[in-house]
């Protein structure tokens, strides 16, 4: 199975702010995770629903969150604040308050780790649901899930596992978009008030590498 780390360096915006914290409330218990994207093209994916969705660019924001007891990653694709694509012909106006999602990308994971640099780290167990505001549903990749578990990369366990959180993310999740949506702005707005009152920025290994080689050169 794939490590991946939660400052999404892998796909290739390696030096924006990352914020980390663990979050203890009456809303949400777990790992939460922010990043802006201070640059960047545009990305985009096409939806049945929903159309064509954007998932990367400048002054997105993307709020990951690891909820206790489960074995998913749920990251929230907002639009910048206060917008979102004027495209999106039938995106519900009861989305239309300051944090607006353009798309949810949920992995189903086997568990989590941290690397040297106190950066989560994801144990990817390929099925994914991916979800819209317009109520566009999918799962994602079960032909990997499949292979990895005919090849035996998964036992059993692990296969009926993943099927099962799969099962369990449409219900908690796609049942009502609207609990949903309200519940991770909660949470975001948590992590937004930490940052504002001087949380830190976790730095990858990257950012760090980066800054030492700039104090060589000053």
């Amino acid at each position: 199975m794939k490590h991946k780390r939660l400052n999404r360096d892998g796909w290739g915006f390696q030096y924006y702010p990352y914020y980390q914290m663990r979050i203890d409330c009456e809303c949400f218990h777990g790992l939460a995770c922010l990043i802006r994207f201070t640059d960047g093209e545009a990305n985009y994916w096409e939806t049945p629903k929903a159309g064509r969705i954007q998932v990367t660019g400048e002054g997105m924001t993307w709020l990951e969150l690891i909820p206790d007891n489960t074995k998913r990653v749920i990251t929230v694709k907002y639009f910048p604040d206060n917008s979102h694509d004027v495209e999106r012909v039938n995106y519900p106006k009861s989305f239309c308050s300051k944090y607006r999602p353009s798309i949810w990308y949920v992995d189903i994971i086997e568990g989590i780790e941290y690397d040297d640099d106190g950066i989560a780290v994801f144990i990817d167990k390929y099925l994914d649901v991916i979800f819209t505001p317009e109520g566009d549903v999918k799962i994602d990749d079960r032909d990997e899930l499949d292979q990895a578990h005919d090849s035996g990369e998964l036992s059993e366990e692990q296969f009926a596992d993943a099927l099962t959180e799969c099962d369990h993310i449409i219900n908690d999740l796609c049942s009502d978009l609207a609990k949903t949506n309200a519940w991770c702005a909660e949470v975001r707005d948590i992590v937004e008030k930490r940052i504002a009152a001087g949380e830190a920025i976790t730095k990858c290994h990257e950012v760090l590498l980066l800054e030492k080689q700039g104090d060589r050169k000053s």
